[in-house]
């Protein structure tokens, strides 16, 4: 049997019980196009296959996909794909066919790129169910004015809805890790819940707001906005970041962009 390695944050899901309560909250169909990231040992890839017929997995580790292929033989059409996910492409996985539905258990330590990646190929994804450490995802379902709202949670307002389904103890785990997750869902928005203007500028506001998150917006952003600009956008320039909405974050960005004071075509790459 393979052993996780650390050097990929891997914490293999072993919970009967927990491998049953995230079936049902993905209740995979068949015909879904199904895609795993980070199969590991298979503890949700074979119940995946019997339920959808297919399944694609993206798998970083080539040493855990011999005990993955034997595991799933006879369950169903499995596509291996060694890669980061990171890297991979998922609009040309899914080319002409239907829009595809990422599941797994992302590992903790890339966790934020990882998401930043999934939703700027959302055009390609369906819906999202993942396992992160509950930290991360309270952060990214918080509201405005708590100590966990911050960039995270604004980066991914204009195109998803954060729903946190399920606590998982660190129990369900091997090895298990030092924090409990939460398994949630991402669903992009039918219509975008406000205009976040030109995206690469919306990210440098947003990073620049929350990089001195205990300063006002009259200093964190001075380097961006005046204050005038700021007071134009319709936010208080002695505010503070976390008490801002997504959407103002939006205005500050458009606010920006129409200052003319630089091209933002090549910033914000994260997002």
């Amino acid at each position: 049997m393979s052993r996780a390695k650390k050097r990929f944050g891997q914490h293999f899901l072993h919970d009967p019980g927990t491998i049953d309560r995230i079936l049902r909250a993905i209740a995979p169909q068949p015909g879904d196009r199904l895609v795993e990231i980070g199969p590991g040992r298979g503890a949700i890839t074979v119940p995946l296959l019997d339920a959808a017929g297919s399944l694609d997995v993206v798998e970083i580790d080539r040493e855990v996909v011999p005990e993955l292929e034997r595991r799933c033989s006879g369950h169903g059409e499995l596509r291996v794909h060694l890669a980061d996910a990171l890297d991979f492409d998922f609009r040309a996985l899914r080319g002409d066919g239907p829009r595809l539905r990422l599941v797994g258990n992302l590992p903790y330590n890339v966790s934020t790129p990882l998401l930043f990646h999934f939703v700027g190929q959302l055009d390609a994804v369906a819906d999202m169910h993942f396992m992160l450490q509950k930290e991360v995802v309270s952060r990214m379902a918080a509201r405005p004015g708590g100590k966990e709202y911050g960039r995270l949670t604004v980066m991914l307002a204009p195109w998803v809805r954060v729903e946190p389904l399920f606590d998982i103890g660190t129990g369900a785990f091997s090895p298990p890790p030092k924090v409990v997750s939460t398994f949630f869902a991402l669903r992009a928005h039918e219509q975008p819940p406000f205009d976040y203007g030109d995206r690469n500028a919306f990210a440098r506001v947003v990073a620049a707001a929350f990089s001195q998150r205990r300063k006002t917006l009259r200093n964190s952003l001075g380097g961006l906005l005046t204050q005038a600009q700021i007071t134009a956008a319709g936010v208080d320039p002695s505010a503070r970041p976390e008490t801002l909405p997504p959407a103002l974050f939006a205005a500050l960005a458009r606010e920006l962009v129409g200052s003319g004071a630089r091209d933002w075509s090549e910033e914000g790459r994260d997002l």
